[in-house]
C-alpha cells in the first residue's frame, strides 16, 4: 500500500513525534499525555518548561524517522549505491529511471520523507507556540534560546525537503495548518526563505545568554550552548550560500561556524541512534555481504573504479565475498559507511566546512586557500598525496566534487553537487534507457502537481 502525506497530517505526526521521542538518548523527560488528543493543545496554551523540554527532544528525535529514505533517494539517483532488496523493486526501477518507468509523486520515495521533515517543522511551530504563549518562569534570553534551536532545525528540514523537489519548491510558512502558504517558485526562492529562517534564528541565539534550559542528545555534543549552537547555525548557512552560489557569503558563514583548517575533520553535529528502550537503530546498517534478494545498499562500481589507488576513503566500499545482482545491475562493493546499527549519521562536520571553503575560496579567486583545504582533506581523511593538479576553476572544481564525492559518500549530497554544478550529465547511466532526474515530484497529496 502507498502511504502518503498532506500538509495537514503533519500536525499528528508531529504530535507523535514528541510523543516517541520520551526514550530519546535516556533524556529524563516527563510523559506527555497522548498528543494526539486536546493534551497538545493545551501545551501550545500554557506548557510547563518539561513540555517545553519534551518538545526539544520531540523535534531532535524527529529527525531521524525516514532519514533512510532520503539518503536512499540521494545516493541512489546520484549514483552512488544501489539499494537491492526483493521487498521492493522500485529503488532499481523507478528511481533509476528503467525504461519508460517515471517517478511516482504518490509512493514512500516521494512521500514518507517529506512528511517526516515537515512533521519536525511543525514540531518546531509548536514549540514556539508554547514558548510565546507559556507563564513558566523563564527569562526572555531563555526563551529566545528555544526560538533560535525551533528556527534553525525548521531551517535544516526545510532544507532537505528543497533539495528533493528542486525547482518544484516547498511550502516554507506552514505555521497555520489549516491555511499553509503556497509553494516557492524555484530552488533558490526556497534557498532564500531558508537562509533568512536561520538568519533569525542567529539573532534568537545571540540574545540566549550563556546556556540553554534545555538538554540535547549526544549528538550535539559540543554545540550545546547558544555560542557553540550558534556554530552549527553558521555551518548550516555555508552550505546553504553554496547552493545560492554566494560564495562571498558562504565564506563569511564559514568564519562564524566551527570550520577549522586544523581542526578533526570529524567535529560535528549528528543524529544518534542506539537499541536502548524508546529508542530506535540505524536504519542505513546493512551486515557487509548480505543477499541482494533480501535487503542490501551496494556501492555502484565506478566509485572504486574512479577513485585514487589508495584513497583510505575506499574503506566506505569493502569488496563483497560475492558480486551482488538484482534488476540487471551488478555491484562487486558493499557500502559501509554506516559499520553498526548504532553508527550516528552526520548532519554537518568539519569535513564538510573545509571542503565548502576550498569551493567558495577557488570561486572568489583565491586559489591558494582552495589547494590548502584540499590538501587538507586529501591529506588527513584520503591518505593521498598533496594535489599536483592545475588551478584553473575548470581543474580545481573537478577536484573538489571528486574530494566531496568519496568524503561524503552516500550522506545526501552527490546528486546535489552533480545538479548545481550543472553535471548531471556526468552521471553513470546503469542500464541502456535509464534517467537521471533533476527532482522529485511534490507529493500527490499536496494539491498542486509539479514534475
Amino acid at each position: 500500500m502507498k502511504k502518503i502525506f498532506n500538509i495537514k497530517s503533519y500536525f499528528t505526526i508531529a504530535g507523535a513525534i514528541v510523543f516517541m521521542s520520551i526514550g530519546f538518548n535516556s533524556c529524563n523527560i516527563d510523559e506527555l499525555e497522548d498528543p494526539n488528543s486536546p493534551g497538545l493543545t493545551a501545551i501550545e496554551a500554557d506548557a510547563t518548561i518539561s513540555e517545553l523540554n519534551n518538545l526539544v527532544t520531540g523535534m531532535e528525535a524527529g529527525m531521524r524517522p525516514f532519514i533512510e529514505v532520503h539518503l536512499d533517494v540521494c545516493g541512489i539517483i546520484g549514483r552512488e549505491y544501489y539499494r537491492m532488496t526483493g521487498a521492493d523493486p522500485r529503488f532499481t526501477s523507478d528511481l533509476l529511471g528503467k525504461g519508460e518507468t517515471i517517478l511516482d509523486n504518490n509512493t514512500f520515495y516521494s512521500a514518507n520523507s517529506w512528511g517526516g521533515r515537515y512533521a519536525v517543522v511543525r514540531n518546531g511551530w509548536i514549540l514556539r507556540h508554547a514558548i510565546d504563549n507559556t507563564s513558566a518562569d523563564l527569562t526572555n534570553e531563555e526563551k529566545n534560546g528555544y526560538r533560535g534551536f525551533a528556527k534553525t532545525i525548521q531551517a535544516y528540514q526545510l532544507l532537505l525537503n528543497a533539495n528533493l523537489t528542486y525547482d518544484c519548491g516547498v511550502r516554507l510558512d506552514v505555521e497555520d495548518i489549516d491555511n499553509p502558504g503556497p509553494f516557492t517558485a524555484d530552488y533558490h526562492a526556497s534557498i532564500e526563505g531558508i537562509m533568512a529562517m536561520l538568519d533569525d534564528a542567529k539573532n534568537d541565539l545571540d540574545n540566549s545568554g550563556d546556556a540553554f534550559t534545555f538538554p540535547l542528545s549526544g549528538g550535539f555534543a559540543g554545540f550545546d550552548t547558544p555560542a557553540s549552537f550558534r556554530t552549527f547555525n553558521r555551518a548550516l548557512m555555508a552550505r546553504v550560500l553554496l547552493y545560492h552560489e554566494d560564495y562571498a557569503g558562504a565564506l563569511a558563514a564559514l568564519s562564524e561556524s566551527f570550520m577549522d583548517l586544523g581542526g578533526a575533520l570529524s567535529t560535528g553535529t549528528y543524529n544518534i541512534f542506539s537499541n536502548g528502550a524508546g529508542d530506535v537503530l540505524n536504519p542505513m546498517f546493512v551486515p557487509l555481504n548480505s543477499s541482494a534478494g533480501g535487503n542490501t545498499r551496494v556501492v555502484q562500481d565506478t566509485v572504486v573504479a574512479d577513485a585514487e589507488p589508495g584513497d583510505l576513503r575506499l574503506a566506505k566500499a569493502p569488496l563483497r565475498d560475492e558480486p551482488a545482482f538484482a534488476d540487471d545491475l551488478t555491484s562487486n562493493y558493499d557500502l559501509w559507511v554506516y559499520q553498526s546499527s548504532d553508527a550516528p549519521i552526520c548532519i554537518i562536520r568539519n569535513e564538510e566546512l573545509v571542503l565548502i571553503y576550498a569551493e567558495a575560496s577557488m570561486r572568489t579567486g583565491a586559489t591558494g586557500d582552495a589547494t590548502t583545504a584540499i590538501n587538507k582533506i586529501r591529506t588527513e581523511a584520503g591518505g593521498l598525496a598533496a594535489y599536483s593538479g592545475g588551478t584553473g576553476d575548470d581543474d580545481l572544481l573537478n577536484e573538489i566534487l571528486d574530494q566531496r564525492r568519496y568524503s561524503l559518500l552516500a550522506e545526501g549530497h552527490r546528486w546535489v553537487d552533480m545538479r548545481r554544478t550543472g553535471k548531471l550529465g556526468e552521471l553513470p547511466t546503469d542500464r541502456p534507457g535509464d534517467d537521471v532526474y533533476e527532482n522529485l515530484p511534490r507529493p500527490y497529496d499536496e494539491g498542486e502537481p509539479c514534475q
